[in-house]
Formats: structure tokens, sequence, C-alpha cells
């Protein structure tokens, strides 16, 4: 039976570190005893959670064949399931029947895509904790008046509580990637729904942060059609705007969607 280390795939930089390992799973609270690992290449996050006696079942979500592979050679514990499937396209509500956290290091070139994933799910995980590029860390992060302050920040904050936990140097993985990482972690608040069309939501704050140096007013001219635009939130930049202030303006996008179509 072969034992071959995994090779990197997908832009994944595998931790060989065990003290950050546990460091990472530690920001992983005991409250839910579901919990989902994102790409856990070599295990080594998979080891450190498997010592946290509160879970009871710990699903390993991995796309590689050689990592699924090494992963059942290594690991038997009967709370263990692994699955090799992309995360990204799975039917999580049908995976998991009640609430789990979800925790991974995960590869840098999809990292975005698996937080659009989680916000989709945010009604079924209630906690994440993720490895990630450092500054797209700082980006989520990031409060109203930052610059890093973006789309991802906004929609994220709309329903969770973030918190930056703290910075991973390159030299803890293999190979090394060529930037710093850090570690953020997300618990989801009491916003069950937004105080308005929260598909209108998504559409206002990405075309704001579309043309993000622009004031909205000519950000959202092509949003708002020919409704005029008076609300003195126009007069500033989508960095400058907080989540309740993106409530407000998709409130005024409604409201103008449905003059223009009066006017038809």
């Amino acid at each position: 039976m072969s034992m071959v280390r995994p090779k990197k795939h997908l832009g994944q930089h595998f931790l060989k570190d065990k003290n950050i390992a546990r460091k990472i799973t530690a920001c992983l609270s005991d409250r839910f005893p579901v919990v989902c690992e994102i790409g856990p290449g070599t295990g080594i996050l998979t080891q450190s959670l498997l010592e946290k006696e509160n879970i009871r079942q710990l699903t390993l979500i991995e796309i590689d064949t050689e990592s699924v592979t090494y992963l059942h050679q290594h690991f038997s514990d009967e709370r263990l399931q692994i699955l090799e499937t992309d995360f990204l396209k799975s039917d999580l509500p049908a995976l998991f029947p009640e609430n789990f956290s979800l925790i991974g290091n995960f590869p840098y070139n999809i990292s975005s895509q698996i937080f659009f994933k989680i916000l989709e799910n945010r009604n079924r995980i209630p906690e994440v904790v993720g490895m990630i590029q450092k500054e797209v860390a700082e980006r989520i992060a990031a409060k109203p008046g930052n610059k890093t302050y973006g789309i991802l920040s906004v929609l994220l904050q709309s329903w969770y509580d973030i918190e930056y936990c703290f910075t991973v140097n390159e030299t803890v993985f293999f190979p090394p990637p060529k930037v710093k990482s850090a570690v953020i972690r997300l618990q989801r608040n009491k916003t069950e729904k937004l105080n308005c069309n929260e598909t209108l939501f998504f559409k206002v704050v990405k075309a704001a942060f579309g043309q993000r140096r622009k004031t909205l007013r000519n950000a959202l001219k092509a949003l708002f059609g020919g409704s005029p635009v008076t609300h003195p939130l126009f007069d500033q930049r989508a960095e400058q705007l907080d989540v309740s202030d993106f409530v407000t303006l998709t409130n005024l996008y409604e409201a103008a969607l449905a003059e223009n179509k009066s006017r038809i």
C-alpha cells in the first residue's frame, strides 16, 4: 500500500507545524459537535480536531484522490467520515441535516468562492475558522472607511461577527507560499433576515464596489436608471458605508425599480 505524501494541488500549501494546527483548532468553539473540514490534505488539522472531545462527527471534504488515499491510510476513527468531492459543488444541507461548524486551510485560489458558499448556507453554518491569505483575511475583517473594505467584508459582516485571530508565517507550510497567511473566525450573528430584499442587496453591494473610487451617485447610476438619487448616501463612496447603509440603499433601489416600472 502506497504511503506517498499527497502533492500540492488547487493552490493549496500543506501545513506542517503541529503547534500551529492546535492553535487553529483551538479557535473553534466547543458549541457544535458536528464539524466539517475542507481540504484536509495530510490531516494535520484533522489530528488536532480528533483530540477535541466535544466533536461527535467530523467530516472531511477533499477533492484530491491522493490526499483521500493518504487520509484513509493514516486515520481510523468512528467519528470520522472522508468524502472525495468538491466542497463548492456539495449539497451541504443534504450532507449535514443539522448545523455544523466549518474549518480548514482553504486553498488560496478558491477562498472567496468558499465564503460565498458559506453565505448561501449561512443558516446551517454558525461558525467558521479558516486559514487564508493574509490580505483576504484583512479584507474580510475590515471595517468601513478602510481601503481594504469590500464586497466580502459587507456580505459576510451582514450575517457574521468576524475576528482576525492571528497571522501565520510562510515557513510552517510545505511548499512555503510566497505570502503570509492568517486565521479568521466567523460566528453567526443574530440577524435572521435583512430589512430589505436580500437578492437586491447582493446586487447593490457588488455594483457599489464595482467602481469604488467613484461616489455612489456615479457608481450606481446605471443601476438606478433615470430615477433621481437625492439621498445623502449617494455623496459617499462604497467603502464608507456599513451594512445598515447598504440596506437603506437597497430599499431605495427597490423603490426606484417600482417607480421605473410604473412609468412603463
